[in-house]
């Protein structure tokens, strides 16, 4: 089990170690993490699947580093992990492009970069195995005014350079803005927040959902008081409570109780939609929203959940939301599933998506796939909007966010 007091890997600023077969990646992220995580060998390609390793690197604070196969890879396989490896660059917050001194700074590296250009991802460049072969300061130049991005030497076999190397990605990193608040702009120090949280059977035995972990701990942060009950209790909660609480979030399952049992002066809203709000864009999934209603015979849908678990009878992304779509647009609508990582390049074909708010994400992979959609000419909306929508509430689940509310409004949904 994991340290329930770690910083979920969905928060930490992701550094991604990109590059050839065999430049010594593997490597290079040992020695970056001083942990043996990646398997390490002189054949080419040893490296599959993407290598996970959280760790604190200060001043940037909680990272998570990703080891990748190479971009060279070669084969059937070889054009599946790549896949896999353009998967992770969705979501970094900083490459890191690895070269060795025998092939220096090629046009494959230099296509890579221009490529990272062009998504607006924050790189640098490490010249490798430089135990091998130091370059002299005028050839260290010319390589870097080729590769046009800062550059380092090392050597992960030998622990050159690896303190500089730490040094360049903290100074490239701009880790300051990541992420938007979850609910520091909701709530002042003092304030209370109640936080409805059914006891989820996806959920292992005896642990909250990661969006409730997360909510508890934003709120703390703020100097404000978290209170925490199930859907059933809330209502004396509220009346044992000497002051109206600043907002209440519920699980988007139980809006319907909860809604009834909040006063209609207190602010109400959800796990899922204040992550759609942080990783997201609210104002787009209301247009996504628009979209169902005018959902035709044979259109289909995509579900998408940003982790996977154990499917229950009555699960929200199977069986609950495909229910409630075709009570609106009718029993003909057709309905596919992304989970995890997967998400289809192609996109075309659907008519909407339906995205989990994402607490598994981190921003920059959410946004990935919002543009995507906007590119494709998709709409896309979030589950606990369309709940929210289907029992009549989404303009009170929405009226804490003015953005949203407003698109709300020039949508005609209210």
């Amino acid at each position: 089990m994991s340290d329930l007091n770690a910083t979920p890997r969905a928060s930490r600023f992701t550094i991604g170690l990109f590059g050839r077969r065999n430049v010594g990646k593997s490597s290079l992220i040992n020695a970056l993490t001083g942990q043996n995580i990646a398997v390490t060998s002189e054949i080419a390609g040893t490296t599959t699947d993407p290598v996970y390793k959280t760790m604190e690197l200060l001043p940037v604070g909680p990272v998570v580093f990703i080891d990748t196969a190479g971009l060279d890879d070669t084969g059937e396989l070889g054009k599946l992990r790549i896949e896999k490896t353009y998967e992770v660059l969705r979501k970094c917050n900083l490459a890191v492009v690895v070269t060795d001194t025998v092939a220096k700074i090629t046009s494959f590296e230099m296509e890579f970069i221009e490529q990272l250009m062009r998504r607006k991802i924050p790189c640098i460049c490490v010249l490798n195995q430089c135990d091998k072969h130091m370059p002299d300061s005028d050839e260290f130049e010319a390589l870097k005014q080729t590769a046009r991005v800062p550059m380092v030497c090392a050597s992960a076999r030998s622990g050159l350079g690896i303190e500089e190397v730490k040094q360049i990605i903290i100074t490239n990193s701009k880790y300051e803005d990541m992420e938007p608040v979850l609910i520091g702009d909701l709530i002042h120090a003092g304030d209370v927040a109640v936080l409805v949280t059914p006891i989820d059977k996806a959920a292992p035995k005896g642990r909250l959902i990661l969006p409730q972990q997360q909510t508890i701990r934003d709120i703390i942060e703020c100097d404000a008081i978290a209170v925490i009950t199930k859907e059933h209790e809330l209502k004396l909660t509220l009346e044992r409570l000497t002051v109206p609480p600043a907002i209440v979030i519920t699980d988007s399952q139980a809006f319907h109780k909860v809604s009834a049992d909040t006063p209609s002066e207190i602010p109400l809203t959800s796990f899922s939609i204040l992550f759609a709000r942080q990783k997201a864009d609210l104002a787009e999934m209301v247009r996504g929203i628009k979209r169902i209603e005018s959902l035709a015979s044979g259109d289909k849908v995509l579900i998408v959940e940003g982790c996977t678990h154990h499917l229950q009878s009555d699960d929200i992304g199977t069986v609950k939301i495909p229910r409630w779509i075709r009570q609106m647009a009718g029993e003909d609508i057709q309905f596919e599933w992304a989970r995890g990582a997967c998400y289809p390049r192609d996109i075309s074909k659907y008519a909407v998506i339906v995205h989990c708010g994402g607490c598994m994400l981190n921003r920059r992979e959410m946004q990935y796939r919002i543009e995507k959609a906007r590119e494709q000419g998709v709409y896309i909306t979030n589950y606990g909007m369309l709940i929210a929508y289907v029992i009549g509430i989404l303009p009170r689940a929405l009226k804490p966010f003015p953005v949203a509310s407003v698109a709300l409004e020039r949508n005609k949904l209210i």
